[in-house]
This record gives C-alpha cells, structure tokens and sequence, in this order.
C-alpha cells in the first residue's frame, strides 16, 4: 500500500499541541489553504462553505492564543537556522487594519479613527535571502490618546530592545550560527545599543542611522565618518520595489569606529557606515544609507558585507 505524502504544513506544524487533535487538524488544513491563497479572504481561500465555517469555529476558539499556532513553526525556524553559518534576523513593525469591524480590543493606526494591531515579527533569512521563517513576533493594541494628546501605556520603541533580547536568546541556543539584528531606523536608539552591551553582544546588531549624534569631542556622527577618507566603492543591483525599475547603484563608502554617549555618562563603541550613491540617474534621488553596527569594520570587504545585509531588508519584502 503506497503511503500518503506529508503536506509540507503538517511537517511544519508537526509538533503542534492545541489540546484537541481536532484542532491540531484544522490549524494545518487552515495554513495550508491560506498559503495557496495569501491575498484572499478566508471563504475564498477554503474549498467550501462547511469548510469556511470551520475555519470561523477554529478562529472563535477563545481558549487559543496565536502564539500557540506559531510556537511550532517557531521551533521549526530555529531548527532551520541551525544549519546556517550566519542568519539575518530582519524586525519591522506592520498595522493589521481591522477599521469598521466590531471587533474587540483594537487600538488607533496611523490615524486616531483607524482600528487595528500592531505586528512586530521578527523574520529569518540567510545572506542570500533563503526565508527560514518567523522567529517572534510582538503585537498589541494602541492606548487612545488622552485629553493632553499624550498616549498611556508603555514605550512603544520597547519592542526594538525586546526584539533584540528575543534574537539574543536565539543565539545562546544556536552557538555555531551567528545571528544579526537587521533593522530600519526606529530602531537607533540607546536603550537597544546598551542592552546589547550589557549581554555582551549574544548577536549582532546591524541598524540604520537616524540621529545624527553629537560625539563626545564634539561634531556630529556623519559629519565626522564623512570627513574621513573613503574605504572605497561599491556596485550593485538595486531590486525593484514600489513601481521602481531594478537599476544598478554605486556607492561611495566611509567607515569609522565611534564612540557614542549612552546618555548615562558612558559611551557603546559602534561602527558608523556611510554609503553615497555616486551619479544617480537624472531625476532620481540619490540613495544614501548611515547604517551603526557593533561589528568593527576593518576594509571595504567588511563594509560591503554589511551593507548587503542591510540590502536583505528591503530584497525580501519587508515593508517600511
């Protein structure tokens, strides 16, 4: 009797344990159909109205949380990357917008009168843009602001430095891989750059500049790492994104080990890279990256790695 192929889902979600086999069964059924169909809703993506309710029933179960469906595809993850020699761990933040649907427990979006969530996922890829899936994920609701305009509840940029700690944790458990935070420029702040300090740098961290620090001799971040002498030039590819045709890029790199105040009479030492389009096409803007890691830079070799590293952000879909 010729045995039934294992649906990549069930393999995914082998070790799933939501209490009731039943369950388990629908949550692989359900993963499998919303794959085919990532874009459509859940009655499109299931064969079916009795399958359609189904899937409502499984969504209605109250005693579930998300995590629980996740955790085994978490796992899963983890096992993936421990074949790997370096993974890029990429964090963003993206609004699930659930306006004008009765639903409890939403939170303002963008706009005070929008209702939806919060997702911060953290999404594994290696350096040449394999996913090897979700490794965490942060989501919450937004306080509504208050009469003085002032939003309660904790710090929002919470969930950078969290994401960090999460990815730390990652690599005590992997030893032989080694895990880099890669993240847009939310994420320039002190707070993640001491806690990673603190833990003795578990995993790299690879952001994007967004203050243009005062140094401790004075001047300004950029102003400094530019004045000095380019390590080089880079060339590559740019993909295509948002009705932009892929072009080819050149860049003109600096890079310079700094020491930057943490705000507590201390300093993180951190590598600042900046990298310049050299003669973009007429009518376009140039493309400028200032990109902070722990990582010391030694040549252009060094800093062009890490540069394409940040590239893996934007390559693999991650919306900003």
């Amino acid at each position: 009797m010729q045995r039934e192929a294992t649906s990549w889902a069930a393999a995914e979600f082998k070790d799933i344990d939501l209490g009731d086999q039943r369950l388990n069964k629908r949550a692989v059924l359900l993963a499998e159909r919303l794959a085919e169909k990532p874009t459509a809703s859940i009655p499109s993506a299931c064969g079916g109205w009795a399958e359609t309710a189904a899937a409502y029933r499984f969504l209605a179960q109250d005693e579930l949380d998300w995590r629980d469906i996740l955790a085994p595809h978490w796992q899963s993850s983890a096992e993936r990357m421990r074949a790997c020699e370096v993974v890029l761990c990429i964090q963003d933040t993206t609004e699930l917008d659930f306006n004008g649907q009765a639903i409890a427990g939403l939170g303002p979006l963008s706009y005070e009168a929008q209702r939806g969530l919060y997702l911060h996922p953290t999404y594994a890829v290696t350096p040449a843009r394999e996913p090897l899936g979700v490794l965490d994920a942060y989501m919450w609701a937004r306080e509504p602001k208050g009469a003085d305009g002032v939003r309660p509840g904790i710090k929002e940029s919470t969930r950078w430095t969290e994401g960090y700690e999460r990815v730390a944790e990652q690599a005590a458990a992997l030893p032989a891989t080694r895990l880099v935070y890669v993240a847009d420029r939310e994420s320039d702040i002190m707070a993640l750059m001491v806690k990673a300090k603190e833990l003795g740098h578990p995993a790299d961290w690879l952001l994007r500049s967004q203050h243009n620090r005062t140094l401790p001799g004075g001047g300004k971040l950029w102003d400094q790492v530019t004045a000095g002498k380019p390590v080089g030039r880079i060339h590559f590819t740019l993909a295509a994104r948002q009705a932009q045709p892929a072009r080819a890029v050149r860049q003109q790199v600096w890079a310079q080990r700094v020491a930057l105040p943490d705000a507590a009479g201390g300093v993180v030492s951190a590598t600042c890279i900046v990298a310049r389009e050299v003669d973009p096409p007429a009518g376009v803007k140039p493309i400028e990256w200032r990109l902070l890691s722990n990582r010391e830079v030694d040549d252009l070799d060094a800093a062009a790695q890490l540069i394409d590293w940040y590239r893996a952000r934007w390559e693999v879909g991650v919306s900003r």
